[in-house]
């Protein structure tokens, strides 16, 4: 099957993921063989963020909580690792209050925000809530979500939240 690829010129991979990504989407309807071109594109670079966000969105869309949960994991981590943020909250959440509008800290936020959410699709509503506390709590502009899910969660209102 041949794919055009200049087509997403803007995302940053190498060509031959490019098309494994494209043809994971042609082939939406087939999930079993759709998801072997996300699985070969993942094994692949498993270190590309651009990757493990596309990732992401295709098993959640395709309502595969349980890789979603695996995939924004692994995108956190890697944004840790690459950002060198610490792993206690304690320590972390300064440094996410002062680099909140760096791109990458944005990325790691909304990966964060995004896991909460799988969480919660999941039933682990506790882990959910306790997430979305803590992005609500670093991000006064958008809470990327986090302020809708823990009201959602708590059954809260906006209102009573402000």
């Amino acid at each position: 099957m041949q794919v055009k690829l200049n087509r997403f010129s803007w995302f940053q991979v190498p060509e031959d993921i490019k098309e494994l990504l494209i043809l994971a989407i042609q082939n939406w309807e087939n999930t079993g063989e759709s998801q072997k071109y996300m699985q070969q594109a993942l094994a692949k670079t498993e270190d590309n963020t651009d990757v493990l966000v596309a990732a992401y969105r295709y098993f959640y869309y395709k309502n595969n909580y349980a890789l979603a949960l695996l995939t924004v994991e692994k995108l956190i981590a890697k944004i840790g690792e690459t950002e060198k943020l610490p792993d206690n909250w304690q320590q972390l959440q300064p440094i996410l209050l002062q680099r909140q509008e760096e791109p990458q800290i944005r990325l790691f936020l909304s990966a964060y925000a995004a896991s909460g959410l799988v969480l919660a699709k999941l039933g682990e509503i506790e882990r959910a809530k306790e997430i979305s506390a803590k992005i609500k709590d670093i991000n006064t502009k958008d809470k990327f979500g986090a302020d809708i899910l823990l009201n959602i969660l708590t059954g809260s209102s906006a209102e009573e939240s402000t």
